[in-house]
């Protein structure tokens, strides 16, 4: 996982068994940095307070009304593109 900043959004990037996903680089609960959580897998786990959220959803596993906002991303030629325009929801 890293965090990266384009047009100054912050976003997290995380690879998962080939596919980039970016989601919003903020927890939902308290705004705690995503980045310094752990992967499992497609679940991203908040450093703060453990809250778990699916990289390819934004969803929070434990209500699943909560969530993240999530970005398309796609990679071409090794670079990572990150469409901030066009928000997706499960």
């Amino acid at each position: 996982m890293v965090a990266v900043y384009p047009s100054g959004v912050n976003v997290l990037l995380a690879r998962v068994g080939g596919a980039v996903y970016a989601v919003a680089g903020k927890c939902a609960h308290m705004a705690c940095p995503l980045s310094a959580g752990r992967l499992e897998g497609y679940t991203i786990v908040c450093a703060c307070h453990d809250w778990r959220f699916d990289v390819r959803t934004g969803r929070f596993l434990d209500a699943p009304e909560l969530g993240l906002a999530v970005y398309p991303a796609k990679t071409e030629a090794g670079k990572v593109f990150v469409n901030l325009g066009r928000l997706e929801t499960a």
